[in-house]
């Protein structure tokens, strides 16, 4: 069965027994190693250290003390190193290669913002300790609210989110705050089919029903489709809209001030997604157009790292007529200095604080490094910086349109070129099987199957960060596999791709459907 929208979701048969992954005897290539699991490294009745037998003593656990063995398996520390050491080789990362993945911006991190972060003050500081000891952190806040604030013509912001969906909650909770203080019974959010998936659940998280605005032939959204879902709707229930600009086929929305005076007139409120903002930072203001709340993703626009769930940072700008609901803590500022108002009673202005996202103030080392960014850069380097996101996407675009097909048309897109997989119709080579086979290459796939709106999606964005000499390789890759699939060369080059991997081809719907979390050793 076909997901006509999106990807393959059949299970497919794996290729791969598990171990068996390379042809040579140890199993290793080269420097490439085939690294075990610790399991299978150690053992349950081995240890790297020698500890004396403890005497009987008296617990104060108070029954809570294990019963059983702990399970984990004893290695020295060499085994240790080795194992971590190898999986830190095998990891792909910006620094080690080009990372093409669409609407999810991954550029280089400078390192002089790395070093700005180590520096005494930022470092060994503690939420708790007297915010007296701690001003010049709190200035440094204040200095990147200021031009976080600057850089998108709004009026107000809350830094405290820790990422960008937790941001887009923060934002969609001060319009339910405002909403709630007016005594309104609004409930309805329109968001566009192309919309990232955190928008359309973090309205009904909030209690709010989701109605579906679809895109026009050109992939953008038009006011009067906005127009018609707030007549066919009632405007008394049109809670407000959550729109992503530029939208996630990479494309600029070009009638989002009608968009906005849309909602306005109906009594919503305009949230954009600012997880694009990379490609406008510096030419455009979204409060100039009509936007009450965005989040930005510091991890993504301002370059500080990605990883593991964190640290990313999430920081929310709200417009004037949202500005008395952004969340504790805030700063305020005085005779005597900066204060954290982390209380919603704590502050003798008119604020209206909807509550707490989180404990203490967010992610203090991605707010140095994005300000390091910020005042490196200046605004004509920031403004060079998204011009040059977007003069990279378009070269992509123009290397390889004649291979590839936009499921838009042939226009030109901003940070991020959206292909779909109609070109290999007939060579039984899919997306997937394109972006396994770029492993092989020695490259991270670009993002695919998303957004759903177009059948196998393959959506790449190159940042500004990327030389032509790294893009033209990259490109000139992945043309050459497209011929090398619409030549018939299919079965072992793609089907069986990855092969130069420690890993090949796994069971992917499998293991997302039926995942093993629990370690169990053949001899059981």
């Amino acid at each position: 069965m076909l997901n006509n929208k999106g990807r393959v979701t059949r299970p497919q048969e794996s290729t791969d027994d598990h171990i068996e992954t390379q042809d040579s005897y140890s199993g290793h290539k080269g420097l490439l190693m085939n690294e075990p699991l610790l399991f299978e490294v150690g053992g349950l009745d081995k240890t790297g250290v020698d500890l004396p037998d403890c005497s009987e003593t008296e617990n104060m656990l108070g029954g809570l003390e294990r019963a059983g063995e702990i399970g984990l398996p004893g290695l020295s520390e060499p085994e240790a190193v080795r194992h971590y050491v190898r999986l830190s080789q095998q990891n792909y990362a910006i620094d080690s290669g080009f990372y093409p993945l669409g609407s999810c911006t991954m550029k280089h991190n400078p390192r002089l913002n790395e070093k700005m972060a180590r520096l005494p003050g930022f470092t060994d500081i503690h939420p708790l300790q007297p915010q007296s000891s701690v001003q010049g952190a709190l200035q440094l806040m204040e200095q990147l609210s200021h031009w976080l604030l600057e850089l998108t013509g709004m009026e107000a912001i809350a830094l405290s989110p820790k990422a960008g969906a937790h941001g887009e909650l923060c934002g969609m909770m001060a319009i339910k705050a405002a909403l709630e203080a007016a005594d309104s019974s609004r409930n309805i959010v329109l968001v566009p089919e192309s919309a990232h998936g955190t928008n359309p659940a973090t309205a009904a998280q909030l209690g709010f029903k989701v109605a579906s605005i679809p895109a026009d032939a050109d992939g953008t959204v038009r006011a009067h489709a906005v127009q018609t879902a707030i007549e066919e709707n009632g405007a008394e229930t049109i809670a407000g809209i959550m729109l992503t600009n530029p939208n996630t086929c990479g494309l600029f929305e070009r009638e989002i001030k009608a968009i906005a005076d849309a909602v306005h007139e109906a009594g919503g409120y305009f949230y954009c997604d600012g997880a694009n903002f990379n490609a406008i930072m510096g030419r455009v203001r979204p409060g100039d157009l009509g936007v009450d709340a965005m989040h930005f993703n510091l991890h993504k626009t301002f370059s500080t790292p990605h990883g593991g769930g964190g640290p990313g940072s999430g920081p929310v700008v709200l417009s004037q007529r949202l500005s008395a609901f952004a969340p504790v803590p805030f700063l305020q500022k005085s005779d005597d200095g900066l204060t954290l108002i982390e209380h919603e009673d704590g502050d003798d202005t008119e604020a209206e604080p909807f509550g707490r996202l989180t404990a203490f103030h967010g992610q203090m080392g991605m707010y140095v490094r994005a300000l390091s960014y910020i005042l490196s850069h200046g605004l004509d380097g920031l403004a060079q910086a998204s011009g040059d996101a977007v003069l990279n996407a378009n070269y992509v675009r123009a290397k390889l349109k004649h291979l590839l097909n936009q499921p838009f048309g042939d226009q030109a897109c901003m940070h991020e070129v959206l292909f779909d997989e109609s070109s290999l119709a007939g060579t039984g080579v899919t997306t997937l099987d394109i972006a396994k086979r770029l492993i092989d290459e020695g490259f991270h796939p670009m993002t695919i199957y998303f957004p759903l709106v177009c059948k196998g999606a393959m959506l790449i964005e190159p940042t500004e960060s990327e030389s032509q000499a790294s893009i033209d390789l990259f490109v000139e890759t992945l043309a050459s596999l497209i011929e090398e699939a619409k030549a018939g060369e299919t079965e072992e080059a793609f089907h069986q791709a990855p092969v130069h991997t420690p890993r090949r081809r796994l069971d992917e719907t499998a293991a997302a459907r039926k995942p093993i979390l629990r370690f169990e050793s053949s001899s059981n």
